[in-house]
């Protein structure tokens, strides 16, 4: 089974500088034309059979680029939403570093109404796992989703541990292509932009 992880395009979020997560913002001009782009690259080298996409505006308007394009079926799917930043969420961000100081804890309690870590590294394995149960081995899936959550499911896919401190840095409307082969799992092209928006 050929995976396309894909992050959504440029939010509203990213020209206030404010804490996305939960907050629901739309695509600005750019990120329509960075998804216009990304979905222009992806219909012309892969044949994709489900696009499966964060309900979030940001990336259900991503996605419906992507259908419009490769004439693939679109499935929302909540468990694929970024990160529950609770009290965060729509914040700028000298305004949650005042109000909202980093604080540790374990990786099953959270603070500030967000979800932990351990609830959001669940979701990532949760939905990995039923991509590769509803899904054959001879077909390429997309999956429009967030930076955070990519974060998750790279996780995920190497088999990580949960409080794994490695990040994988991706960029607007950015590419990964996975390969799961039974137990086998291949990465293949990681964060890769094909547009200069």
């Amino acid at each position: 089974m050929k995976l396309l992880i894909i992050r959504h395009g440029e939010s509203e979020a990213d020209i206030l500088d404010v804490h996305e997560g939960r907050a629901d913002f739309e695509l600005t001009e750019r990120g329509h034309c960075q998804a216009e782009a990304m979905s222009e690259y992806v219909s012309q080298n892969y044949e994709i059979v489900k696009i499966y996409h964060s309900t979030l505006k940001r990336a259900a308007q991503t996605a419906h680029h992507l259908a419009l394009k490769t004439g693939a079926p679109l499935i929302p799917e909540e468990y694929l939403m970024e990160f529950n930043n609770g009290l965060l969420a729509g914040l700028k961000h000298s305004v949650v570093v005042e109000k909202y100081p980093q604080v540790k804890v374990p990786v099953h309690l959270s603070v500030y109404e967000q979800e932990s870590v351990l609830e959001f590294r669940y979701r990532a394995e949760y939905m990995l796992s039923k991509l590769i149960s509803e899904n054959n081995n001879d077909g390429t899936i997309a999956v429009v989703t967030h930076g955070g959550m990519i974060n998750q499911l790279y996780r995920a896919f190497f088999r990580l541990p949960t409080e794994s401190e490695y990040a994988f840095r991706t960029g607007d409307t950015g590419i990964h292509e996975w390969i799961i082969d039974g137990n086998s799992r291949y990465l293949i092209k990681a964060n890769y932009i094909p547009h200069s928006i």
